[in-house]
């Protein structure tokens, strides 16, 4: 599969694994990992699905996530429904991820592209792990898909980028 158009179908067969956000904040408490049927859930729904090369990786951590955690209310307001965020990491650190962060409900899902998987079929990595890349996809089809040529940038993955092409 090439790397997604705006204009384009969310390919059908796409699934991360991901623990269901709870109101328990303990990073040391584990749910259970579960399929998140992105095509299928993409297809109902108006989602960002933001990748990452790492959880409480430096940029990842201290300027790509926050953007998206300050910006919830315009993105809410842009009618979305969910932030779905994506790394090379496992669900269990990816749960832990967003308790570290504060993120208790389902607004913004952190789940696994586990082996890049997805990233890979698009050909959007960083070696192997995930690339930082963002795509906004409303009840299906693809609206915007960029990714960040710099590791250290978020200049076309960021919520500030993704929120003006909204």
């Amino acid at each position: 599969m090439p790397e997604l158009k705006v204009g384009a179908s969310f390919p059908d067969d796409v699934a991360f694994t991901y623990i269901p956000p709870s109101p328990e904040r303990d990073i040391k408490v584990c749910g259970i990992p579960q399929k998140y049927d992105a095509s299928k859930e993409f297809k109902s729904k108006k989602v960002i699905l933001v990748s990452v090369p790492g959880a409480f990786t430096p940029t990842c951590q201290a300027s790509h996530l926050p953007s998206y955690l300050d910006n919830k209310a315009k993105l809410k307001a842009k009618g979305v429904d969910h932030v779905v965020v994506i790394a090379y990491n496992d669900a269990y650190v990816m749960s832990a991820w967003g308790k570290a962060n504060g993120v208790t409900d389902d607004f913004v899902i952190f789940a696994s592209d586990a082996d890049a998987k997805f990233s890979k079929s698009i050909g959007w990595t960083l070696g192997e792990r995930t690339a930082r890349y963002a795509i906004a996809v409303d009840h299906g089809k693809v609206v915007y898909a960029s990714q960040d040529d710099d590791a250290k940038s978020i200049d076309q993955s960021g919520a500030e980028a993704v929120l003006g092409k909204l």
